[in-house]
């Protein structure tokens, strides 16, 4: 067999239907696309996702476009080369601190520090989160890392504040 021998299985390749070529041919004047309309125009109207003005089916399903989660923590990000460069040796970092040498923004939210650079001084760093590497060279340089506790906020304050009876409770009032 070669390659100009090949052919379709029989019955696998149809002709087209002839459309718009008299009422004998079954599929005149019309042709097949009803009488007035958008569909029976050139054209054709708009994209295949146009549901006619109802919310198009991507739009009812945000969940199909990603995912935000709203139990989302964000940090504000300190590099250990900021540190070494803005405080003294023995100095005390805590996020009030970091607000005054302007490496954060806010002074409330959470604070991680991560373990790029150098740090060749002892300090004593308060925060909310510090990279395995950071805290090895913290402790390294003779310093103290401190873990503060997250403050709850937004949906995950809702949620986690509730003590576990009150949770209890308020399920058996949904359940009723």
């Amino acid at each position: 067999m070669k390659l100009h021998d090949l052919r379709p299985a029989k019955g696998a390749k149809k002709k087209p239907k002839r459309l718009g070529r008299g009422i004998s041919a079954g599929g005149g004047k019309t042709a097949g696309r009803g009488t007035k309309g958008q569909g029976a125009r050139s054209g054709g109207g708009p994209d295949v996702y146009f549901e006619g003005g109802n919310l198009p089916l991507v739009r009812r399903l945000p969940f199909k476009r990603g995912f935000t989660n709203i139990f989302r923590t964000e940090y504000q990000e300190v590099n250990l080369a900021d540190l070494a460069a803005r405080f003294e040796s023995g100095a005390e970092v805590t996020p009030a601190t970091l607000k005054a040498k302007r490496l954060i923004r806010d002074a409330g939210a959470a604070v991680v520090i991560l373990g790029q650079g150098e740090l060749d001084r002892a300090l004593t760093i308060r925060a909310h989160r510090f990279s395995r590497t950071a805290r090895e060279k913290i402790e390294a340089a003779g310093g103290k890392v401190e873990v503060l506790p997250l403050e709850l906020t937004g949906a995950r304050a809702t949620i986690k504040k509730l003590r576990k009876e009150q949770l209890a409770a308020l399920r058996q009032k949904q359940q009723r």
